[in-house]
């Protein structure tokens, strides 16, 4: 064989390879393969969407559809239907993750909806029917929030509570480095009072795995109160991350989202 058949059957080969190679890729997924569940991510107060973004992006990595709504913190029954409408237009099944107040959003958000397959708290609440976050937080000793709050008197009478931002990061971000935590400070989302001590209605973790992510540092919610509400759960899991502050998802995205892909692929 000549040097230039040599050449033109080289050519033709790796035209047939890169043809074999596009058409394999354009095949559906494999008959039986089941899709990834979709994993949402809800913020809690004082916080947005913006503090689940180390995690959003490593899920994505790992090739999740991942939502992380707005949610306006205005009151509980509000949050969880703002958050099921939202539920309701995804398709599949769906992991539903919630930071601090956003584990009582989520508790009742879910309720009902058979495509949500796993709750998984982070630093965060999992009420019984008629338990405010604020119960909560002072069924057990711990929580340094009070003092730090600032009020903000609102038309009609609803109050919202910020945390000040000289206490903000010793308060709420103790391991997040000083620049972060201080546009944390800046630009976090306030909540009202009244959405934390909304009572909550009937909780879907009786009737949902739940996962429960614990940071011992936490000064907002007291561990041993979340340990309580892991342990009437009956959480699927139960980690503690050691030394972790409030703000365990912006300090350590990998060991949240490893956390939160074990639930999905419990459950997927």
């Amino acid at each position: 064989m000549t040097f230039s058949a040599r050449r033109t059957l080289t050519a033709l080969l790796g035209t047939a390879v890169v043809a074999t190679t596009l058409a394999a890729a354009a095949l559906p997924a494999a008959a039986g393969t089941k899709p990834k569940p979709t994993i949402v991510l809800v913020h809690g107060a004082f916080a947005d969407a913006s503090s689940w973004s180390g995690v959003a992006k490593r899920l994505q990595s790992h090739g999740y559809h991942v939502i992380a709504p707005a949610v306006p913190l205005r009151g509980l029954a509000g949050d969880a239907a703002y958050t099921a409408a939202l539920l309701k237009t995804v398709k599949g099944p769906i992991i539903l993750a919630g930071h601090s107040y956003g584990g009582a959003v989520i508790s009742n958000a879910a309720r009902g909806n058979a495509n949500v397959k796993a709750l998984v708290a982070i630093a965060g609440f999992l009420p019984d029917t008629g338990e405010s976050a604020a119960t909560l937080s002072d069924k057990y000793p711990g929580s340094t929030l009070g003092p730090t709050l600032q009020e903000v008197a609102l038309p009609g009478g609803l109050t919202d509570l910020y945390v000040q931002q000289d206490k903000f990061r010793k308060q709420f971000a103790h391991d997040v480095p000083a620049r972060d935590a201080a546009v944390m400070a800046a630009t976090q989302r306030p909540i009202t009072s009244a959405a934390l001590n909304e009572p909550s209605g009937a909780p879907a973790w009786k009737s949902i795995a739940s996962y429960v992510l614990i940071p011992t540092g936490d000064k907002n919610i007291p561990p041993a109160a979340q340990h309580f509400m892991a342990e009437r759960a009956h959480a699927r899991a139960t980690v503690e991350v050691k030394d972790a502050s409030h703000a365990v998802l912006v300090s350590q995205p990998d060991t949240v989202a490893k956390f939160i892909e074990r639930a999905a692929t419990d459950h997927g």
